[in-house]
């Protein structure tokens, strides 16, 4: 049970699982029954995606000394056991999207789910072969929160401004950790094997341990996030709900997405400022970032319902039981 775990790797499983809970709360679903459902269907989702993706890259990865830990890797699930988990994620997945579909006798919500079914495995199959492919994961995650919302409104017309926001935030912040965190750690063992990621396409090089990354990839990390923060920010101005709810809960949401911003700024500044690739240290900055960087959305859902600012303790709260459970670790996934 323990390497199943570690195949679908549920220390960042729990931010996908979140994504169609946030499309759903900014349409203002807070049916409690609906929301663990769509935060079910989330964690399989994940499951499918992270597993196919292991399963075509398991050649380039068992090259890799730092994967060594995976279980496809270390052989005590075999691929086709991995394709059966693919299979069965993808039955319990469309099993609750077709429930919800009967429950509510709304139907487009199955196509949009299909969509980011389909971008995925577009992402998995080509995500080495040419740069830039990560744009079909992220898209992908942009209509799994749209997913969310169209669970309550029954049409992607019918969705309103914010779960537009909302959506872009978690694709950006997908973006990011695709693009800039994603293509750090891998960096090494994708030049060696001949992939063609957009990091090495932009130069970073990872030598003898010493990192090298152009200042072109670093801008292109701090835009991303400072377009995502700027996103976020934007119903405040925006909107005229946001405008008016009472001013201890603005200031309250404003001072927690300020904080939010400095520290994600800080931790990848960090990363891009490491000289030494340690990918032990590269893990707990790239770990810490992931779990912190969803926090965004919650704050922001804050205005619909205050108690949806808890979900921001959900991701790291999450982040550190599975690595504890899994690996003994808190903020160092060993198959990241």
């Amino acid at each position: 049970m323990l390497e199943y775990l570690k195949l679908m790797r549920p220390f960042s499983g729990t931010l996908t699982s979140l994504m169609p809970v946030m499309g759903a709360l900014a349409e203002k679903q807070f049916d409690l029954s609906i929301l663990v459902l769509l935060f079910i269907l989330g964690f399989f989702s994940h499951a499918y995606g992270f597993v196919l993706n292991d399963i075509i890259d398991y050649e380039i990865d068992k090259h890799s000394k730092e994967l060594k830990r995976r279980p496809l890797i270390t052989g005590t699930i075999t691929i086709k056991e991995a394709w059966i988990f693919v299979i069965v994620s993808l039955i319990i997945s469309y099993g609750i999207t077709i429930f919800l579909a009967i429950k509510s006798t709304m139907y487009q919500p199955i196509i949009i789910y299909t969509l980011f079914v389909i971008l995925v495995a577009i992402y998995d199959l080509y995500s080495k072969k040419f740069p830039g492919m990560d744009i079909f994961v992220t898209t992908g995650i942009f209509f799994l929160i749209i997913y969310g919302g169209v669970t309550v409104t029954g049409s992607i017309t019918k969705l309103g401004t914010i779960t537009w926001i909302i959506a872009l935030v978690g694709t950006i912040q997908v973006l990011y950790m695709q693009f800039i965190t994603g293509g750090l750690k891998d960096a090494e063992n994708d030049y060696k094997q001949g992939g063609k990621t957009l990091a090495l396409k932009m130069g970073v090089q990872i030598k003898n341990q010493t990192l090298k990354i152009p200042n072109g990839f670093k801008t292109l990390a701090y835009t991303l996030q400072i377009v995502n923060i700027t996103i976020a920010l934007l119903p405040f101005m925006l909107l005229e709900k946001f405008q008016k709810t009472s001013p201890y809960l603005k200031y309250t949401q404003w001072f927690l997405l300020i904080t939010l911003a400095v520290i994600l700024l800080t931790l990848s500044h960090k990363l891009l400022s490491m000289k030494q690739f340690k990918r032990s240290k590269a893990r707990k900055l790239i770990g810490t970032h992931y779990v912190l960087n969803y926090g965004l959305m919650p704050i922001v859902l804050m205005t619909f319902n205050p108690l949806v600012g808890i979900i921001i303790l959900v991701p790291p709260v999450a982040f550190v039981l599975w690595n504890k459970i899994l690996f003994g670790t808190t903020l160092e996934p060993k198959t990241m």
